[in-house]
């Protein structure tokens, strides 16, 4: 029972955060938005796209496995930083959890290139 008060406590603030910054935007932002003032704008020249282009999912592929990777590389600096400490203590076992992670990760970097999600024909 004790923790859910603060759970409670956390969810109501996070709602209430939110609703707050909504109501806040409707109040701040435009009222009567003019289309042209709508259209993207990129360095001083005027956009000509339509709202509606296709982006090809291959964009999406990459930044989500570029993502993916980024992450496992922040997982292993942080292991980099205390393997020293525990060396006496834990050192194979931490040195051999780190191969299987090291492992999974060459695992899937496999996968995904002979399964032709890095190709770009």
């Amino acid at each position: 029972m004790s923790v859910v008060i603060p759970v409670l406590i956390l969810t109501t603030f996070v709602l209430l955060f939110g609703a707050t910054l909504v109501f806040l935007t409707s109040l701040v932002g435009p009222k009567n938005p003019n289309p042209v003032k709508m259209m993207p704008y990129e360095c001083g020249v005027p956009g000509y796209e339509k709202r509606d282009t296709k982006v090809s999912v291959k964009f999406y592929l990459t930044a989500i496995l570029f993502i993916l990777f980024d992450i496992e590389v922040v997982f292993m600096y942080p292991w980099a930083l205390i393997f020293k400490e525990f060396l006496n203590e834990a050192g194979v076992f931490l040195f051999i959890e780190m191969l299987l992670f090291i492992f999974v990760v060459i695992y899937g970097l496999v996968y995904i290139w002979k399964s032709g999600a890095l190709e770009w024909d």
